[in-house]
């Protein structure tokens, strides 16, 4: 998992060289890329994140943040563990589009967190999307409802390190397995996003659309088998692939049918297949 190096964290942490280099976004007549930045992003104490809504949230909804499932303060949810409606008082610095922390937000409540099929965590804050946008003039990202396609230039931004990463979809994972968690339908990564520690939960961003499509998890770092820190790729025919060096997200396309009104979440509503407790 892409974790910072701290060191009540260090033994599940990705090292790094540093930044990606830019790559150049392909420019089409049908549709130019819309600027990406750190706008909405946020820093954890050992994570990156992000202000996100869905298609149908409203601008009076509480403000939802965004980050992995391996970021949750109470350590790691194990294989098949769903946890909903946990308390919490997280906080998170906001960025604005240049990167500086102009706010800290509180949760009150971890909404859905897990590692099983995917890797997420969703905190409510205390505050509203209107609040945010009148105090500091940022709106939240909004969460795609589409699935990704490959090919895609995206873009990584860190609210950690105040670093975006920029590539492309290179494809999709049937499973991903690192240690004993498995990944249902991961996003592969072009070489060129080579996510370091802490910019895990950093939300991938289409650069057409300028909406979240995956949330950063994680990366092969020294080349082993399906071991921590080491995810291996398995196809529907169990063949196991290791790529080391690549790097991973996890697709958020799923999220928006599990909210309702108000940003509530409702693991019961019609087409919602994330993992239930």
């Amino acid at each position: 998992m892409n974790k910072p190096l701290v060191a009540a964290l260090a033994s599940l942490a990705i090292t790094g060289i540093g930044a990606a280099p830019a790559v150049a976004v392909p420019q089409t007549a049908k549709a130019a890329a819309v600027t990406v930045n750190f706008a909405g992003t946020v820093s954890l104490s050992n994570c990156s994140g992000s202000v996100i809504r869905f298609p149908n949230s409203a601008d009076s909804d509480p403000a939802l943040v965004l980050t992995n499932g391996h970021c949750l303060e109470t350590g790691f949810p194990g294989p098949g563990e769903v946890i909903t409606g946990q308390s919490s008082s997280r906080t998170f610095g906001l960025l604005n589009s240049s990167g500086s922390k102009v706010a800290t937000l509180r949760a009150n409540q971890v909404v859905y967190s897990t590692m099983t099929d995917t890797d997420i965590t969703i905190y409510r804050t205390t505050t509203t999307y209107a609040a945010i946008k009148n105090s500091y003039g940022i709106s939240p990202l909004t969460v795609s409802a589409s699935h990704p396609v490959a090919g895609t230039a995206i873009k990584v931004v860190s609210g950690y390190w105040k670093t975006i990463y920029s590539c492309n979809i290179d494809g999709f994972v049937y499973r991903l397995k690192e240690g004993d968690w498995t990944w249902k339908d991961s996003v592969r990564y072009t070489s060129a996003c080579n996510t370091i520690g802490g910019t895990s939960g950093s939300p991938v961003i289409d650069t057409t659309t300028g909406q979240v499509v995956a949330v950063n998890n994680t990366g092969n770092e020294d080349g082993e088998r399906c071991t921590v820190d080491n995810p291996c790729e398995v196809d529907q025919n169990g063949n196991v692939t290791v790529r080391q060096g690549i790097n991973y997200a996890e697709e958020t396309y799923i999220i928006p049918a599990c909210f309702t009104t108000g940003n509530v979440l409702n693991l019961s509503a019609s087409g919602c297949t994330l993992p239930k407790p």
